[in-house]
């Protein structure tokens, strides 16, 4: 699914209206319908829901919600803020239709003495300006923002939270944000959507389908993707009758340290379930026994070091490589992982304290073979690239270090991002907080490890282990609840999420 800016999204609403063919006051018609819908759905009837409508086309859209609403018997009153002497077309055709109404009461607000008393039990509508906006608000709409923010209403925001940026909000005023509790967003979903500075203004976010053009969206070009279980399975290669674990790859896994042994086997673990056909660890030799009763598919060879990895064996016959898990920054091990580098020719997975030893050491990561991944935290991230200000700068600075070392970023985060070496952004839809728990990422770069094995091509890989890490933590979630999710149960719930996925 595609993230578009607002400017691309005009130019959607204008194609729809010319080769539907609809007019736009029908689109807005059908657009308000389905909101009106999902409001019904969640509220109570006694419920008064007070509408806030700007003069624009988004507050077009409050109006048509208020006028099905009152139609429907529920107890409506609808401000009009006069920021402007020229309303749009499709506003003041709308206001017309409100007329005679009885059950939507349609106020002015000039100013902000005229805001109508608010309490906690009643449903506020969003519909001041939509997504837009290029600058922070000011005069009656800025104070409309702040003194619904105070009231303690619930606030559903109409395609997009009043005062938010759709992009980029680094420059924004965060005291005139709505803080919507739901946001209803036509067809797609926003980029402002995928950081977790802007979940306050957001609150629980849902798309509403409201019938632009297939083919609209099809052509329109961007770099931000939202990942959906279709993306996964249109990448999925079912195994055929005759095969073998030959067929699926060899994966190569350096992890663990005294006290750590656990980030090896839950790599291990992870690399096997998602399909690798054998997988070799490296462990230091105080982790050999840990790892062959708790992950008996794999081959362990065990390091010479009794706590430590400190050399790297033969590589010979590997289809993929993965690094880091609970290996510790010790000297020894940093040029173990400085060697691995030097003599990889396949895909490296690089996680945790691989990425940390790298931070001290730039210049190693010009030597990376080809199609390696990163798979950091937030934290391990900024020592890469230096202090981000917020998720925005982070993501720009993902973009610009895939770039410059060619390499495969995964950003762990709410809605986790690949982000691949020609600046493409693919964030997740799948995934919970109860995710938010050690040992989960070490589960995603065995995931990325096993996809690796089997051929996929390191952007596949990333997508498929990213998607299916999230899909698995979900169905881990609803056995488990959010504080009782670890991450063996993801690794548990791996082959369904697999075969729910790609079997819908």
């Amino acid at each position: 699914m595609k993230i578009l800016n607002a400017s691309q999204i005009r130019e959607l609403d204008a194609y729809t209206i010319r080769n539907e063919p609809v007019s736009y006051l029908d689109l807005m018609e059908r657009a308000a319908r389905k909101c009106y819908d999902w409001i019904r759905r969640q509220m109570k009837k006694k419920q008064a829901v007070k509408i806030f409508c700007g003069m624009g086309n988004n507050g077009g859209d409050g109006l048509v919600i208020g006028r099905l609403l009152a139609g429907a018997g529920y107890h409506v009153s609808i401000f009009k803020l006069c920021h402007t002497d020229h309303p749009s077309e499709n506003f003041a055709a709308n206001e017309k239709r409100l007329e005679g109404m009885v059950n939507a009461k349609l106020a002015e607000i000039h100013e902000e003495g005229d805001l109508p008393v608010l309490s906690e039990d009643d449903l506020v509508v969003d519909a001041i300006l939509g997504s837009g906006l290029t600058r922070p608000l000011e005069g009656l709409l800025a104070g409309a923002v702040q003194y619904i923010n105070g009231s303690g209403a619930a606030v559903v925001a109409i395609d997009f939270p009043t005062g938010l940026f759709c992009e980029d909000n680094r420059n924004n005023d965060p005291k005139r944000i709505i803080h919507a509790d739901y946001t209803l967003s036509f067809q797609l979903p926003k980029l402002a959507f995928m950081f977790s500075s802007n979940e306050k203004y957001l609150g629980s976010w849902y798309l509403i389908d409201i019938g632009l053009h297939p083919h609209a969206v099809k052509q329109a070009e961007t770099k931000y993707h939202y990942l959906q279980a279709s993306d996964i399975r249109s990448l999925y290669r079912p195994r055929r009758k005759f095969a073998h674990k030959g067929h699926f790859g060899h994966a190569y896994l350096m992890a663990g340290s005294y006290g750590k042994a656990g980030a090896a086997v839950l790599a291990a673990g992870s690399a096997i379930r998602s399909g690798a056909g054998l997988l070799t660890v490296q462990i230091p030799r105080c982790g050999y026994e840990v790892l062959q009763a708790s992950v008996p598919e794999a081959m362990c060879v065990p390091d010479e070091h009794p706590h430590i990895i400190s050399g790297v064996g033969d590589l010979e016959g590997f289809n993929a490589v993965g690094v880091g898990p609970g290996i510790g920054t010790h000297e020894q091990t940093a040029r173990a992982l400085k060697v691995l580098i030097q003599n990889t020719t396949v895909p490296m997975v690089l996680d945790a304290d691989a990425l940390n030893i790298l931070a001290d050491n730039l210049t190693w990561c010009g030597f990376l073979p080809k199609g390696s991944v990163f798979t950091p935290h937030p934290g391990e991230f900024d020592r890469l690239a230096g202090k981000t200000t917020d998720d925005h700068d982070r993501l720009e600075k993902a973009i610009e270090l895939a770039h410059r070392f060619q390499v495969h970023i995964i950003l762990k985060g709410a809605h986790t991002v690949v982000v691949s070496p020609d600046g493409r952004c693919f964030f997740n839809s799948t995934g919970n907080p109860g995710m938010a728990t050690g040992g989960s990422g070490d589960v995603l770069k065995g995931m990325v490890l096993g996809w690796l094995a089997q051929n996929y091509s390191p952007l596949h890989s990333c997508l498929m282990a990213v998607y299916l890490h999230g899909k698995a933590g979900d169905l881990a979630r609803a056995r488990k609840g959010d504080e009782g999710l670890i991450a063996t149960d993801i690794i548990a719930d791996l082959p369904a999420a697999i075969k729910s996925t790609m079997r819908q």
